[in-house]
């Protein structure tokens, strides 16, 4: 990752993991690992999905396969950490259609933040098949910010176009690295180690002082993998 200080070692999900102070929040204290996020024993909460630990193209992993007619607004696998206010989220992640997925169905995969009663959160997600769209609209809406229940991406896309959306190269199935710092109002999403933020979020639906869990975010008609799962704050 571009920095590189304070780095130490932790075990998390079956794999070795390395953990560097963030310099996007410079401002504040570096952020501390907060301990275990429940994927390496029981500890995790599925909501709407159904689990398995496995391994997937080298990484010991969690998948994910988002199950039909969930009554839930958001489907979740929520870790075991402490209440998120601040702080920094990396993850390895995966996403694809599942085999009985709709023709609209994108792979959707993500993180949410700030979870309060499973159906209050902030999340980050991506369309992995939109990454090499031929459609270049669908390019533009690669990347995802939403904000439920009152901000659900269909009105985030009608009020505000090309805001809280963007392009990023993916592609379905494949590794990738995502890490979102997440400080008062404000959210930046870099993916696979590029300096640059990919997406940034000036104005966070639920306001600067909102806390709550850290959950791993899939969407209808997914099949996702997650592995080396950090949370920081």
């Amino acid at each position: 990752m571009p920095d590189k200080t304070q780095t130490r070692r932790a075990m998390i999900g079956g794999g070795v993991l390395t953990v560097a102070a963030a310099g996007a929040l410079a401002t504040r204290a570096a952020p501390r690992l907060v301990g275990g996020t429940g994927l390496e024993g029981r500890a995790i909460r599925a909501i709407g999905v159904e689990t398995a630990r496995v391994n997937y193209q080298g990484r010991p992993a969690l998948r994910a396969l988002a199950l039909e007619n969930v009554a839930a607004l958001d489907r979740l696998v929520v870790l075991d950490t402490p209440a998120f206010g601040d702080g920094v989220i990396e993850a390895w992640i995966s996403g694809a259609p599942s085999a009985t997925a709709s023709a609209t169905a994108r792979g959707f995969v993500g993180v949410a933040f700030r979870v309060q009663d499973e159906a209050r959160l902030e999340a980050i997600y991506l369309r992995p098949t939109n990454g090499r769209a031929d459609d270049q609209l669908r390019r533009n809406h690669t990347v995802q910010y939403i904000s439920h229940p009152e901000y659900p991406w269909e009105r985030l896309r009608a009020e505000a176009p090309a805001q809280y959306e963007t392009y990023v190269d993916l592609e379905p199935g494949r590794w990738f690295h995502v890490r979102i710092t997440v400080a008062g109002t404000k959210a930046q999403l870099h993916v696979d180690g590029v300096e640059q933020p990919t997406l940034i979020v000036g104005d966070l639906k639920h306001g600067a002082e909102a806390k709550g869990g850290v959950a791993l975010w899939i969407g209808p008609g997914t099949l996702a993998h997650f592995s080396d799962v950090q949370v920081m704050s």
